[in-house]
């Protein structure tokens, strides 16, 4: 199912990772009412009393006598028989919704990067890279899991490749995708992911938003874990986006300032953990 705006043109947008949150819940809503409307024509064909029927998986049945059932498919072919259903219900088994949530949904997660710094060149490769996100109950884990990931990418990019530049004119350099910068798949290190499960409040499906959670949380990461891995040469921060020339040159003069140079190995590890939430609607 995906949403059309030729269909459906009263909308805000996906944006702020609101589709299963706002238009997900008006989708269970809507849902919601076209079962209990279901249960009452089925109740009819059945000849059962609407408090005995059941609906699960798609069937609805006179409990305790589960051979005597229909299915939603039926259902809704009956329910555009006008001469046969029940007193006071028309005829379809259409409904729509609207669906205004009465705050912001707030994911939570940890990601965790450990790098490894090659303090000569500046360059920086991954060794791990952990992800534990929180984002309420899980419609499809395997979208969640490709959102993470793709959050994740896009966060890496931010970190280590990412600006905007400007020559002496004021004219913007990296205005093509042959002059910015983005990371390919040979950048993206191979994720461990998890979750936990905190349903939201604010919803009838307590689901949050995931779509921000990898570009929220990898920056900071990142970043950390570089200057982590460089404390031995004296820095602790440096201006993104951390490329290998950037970095060398932080080396540099890191070393400079310590007066002859700061001891430190030839590659310098470092790992470090980011905590972070993103408020969604």
């Amino acid at each position: 199912m995906e949403g059309d705006t030729d269909e459906i043109p009263q909308g805000m947008g996906t944006y702020g990772s609101r589709s299963a949150a706002v238009g997900g819940s008006a989708l269970a809503t809507s849902s919601q009412k076209v079962v209990e409307k279901a249960k009452k024509i089925a109740a009819h064909q059945l000849e059962a009393s609407e408090e005995d029927v059941e609906f699960d998986n798609g069937d609805f049945s006179v409990a305790g006598a589960p051979e005597r059932s229909m299915h939603i498919q039926d259902v809704a072919a009956q329910s555009y028989l006008a001469h046969d259903m029940p007193d006071g219900i028309e005829p379809g088994l259409e409904e729509t919704s609207f669906y205004d949530p009465d705050n912001f949904v707030f994911p939570f997660g940890t990601h965790i990067a450990v790098v490894e710094v090659d303090p000569d060149s500046g360059e920086i490769e991954f060794e791990n890279y952990v992800a534990v996100d929180d984002v309420g109950p899980q419609i499809n884990p395997k979208i969640v899991e490709g959102q993470v990931h793709g959050g994740v990418a896009q966060g890496i990019g931010q970190a280590l490749y990412e600006g905007a530049e400007y020559d002496d004119n004021a004219q913007l350099v990296t205005g093509s995708m042959q002059d910015y910068t983005v990371p390919k798949a040979e950048h993206i290190p191979t994720m461990e992911t998890d979750s936990t499960v905190t349903p939201s409040p604010h919803n009838p499906l307590g689901v949050k938003g995931v779509g921000e959670a990898g570009t929220i949380a990898a920056p900071q990461a990142v970043v950390n874990a570089v200057t982590d891995a460089l404390q031995p040469f004296g820095i602790d921060h440096i201006d993104m986006p951390l490329t290998s020339e950037t970095v060398w040159q932080a080396v540099n003069d890191g070393a400079a300032a310590d007066e002859g140079g700061a001891g430190g190995e030839a590659v310098a590890d470092g790992g470090e953990q980011s905590e972070s939430s993103g408020g969604e609607d």
